[in-house]
């Protein structure tokens, strides 16, 4: 599906970017490429497939999920302008 100069101002509009007309051409040509690469992929059985989050089977080390500060909230809200149930109280700005 070749794109047109047409596709690439609506495409611009649509980004907000401001496209010269001498690099349109170039746009059309690159961006047709980008849809057809994916029409390619689109075509490809991928029946049975797991979709996986890496190509390689490996496992994330973690730290283990312990406590390791002890509690400042009382501290830390000294300086507060206006706290309530240690929550930070503000200004309502939207109505």
């Amino acid at each position: 599906m070749p794109l047109s100069k047409q596709d690439i101002d609506h495409i611009a509009l649509l980004a907000r970017l401001e496209v010269a007309p001498q690099e349109k051409g170039d746009y059309v040509e690159k961006l047709s490429q980008i849809i057809e690469l994916v029409e390619q992929l689109r075509a490809v059985d991928t029946t049975g497939v797991v979709p996986m989050a890496h190509p390689l089977d490996m496992v994330q080390r973690l730290r283990p999920d312990s406590v390791t500060e002890t509690d400042q909230r009382d501290y830390l809200q000294q300086n507060a302008r206006d706290t309530e149930n240690g929550l930070y109280t503000v200004p309502k700005v939207i109505e």
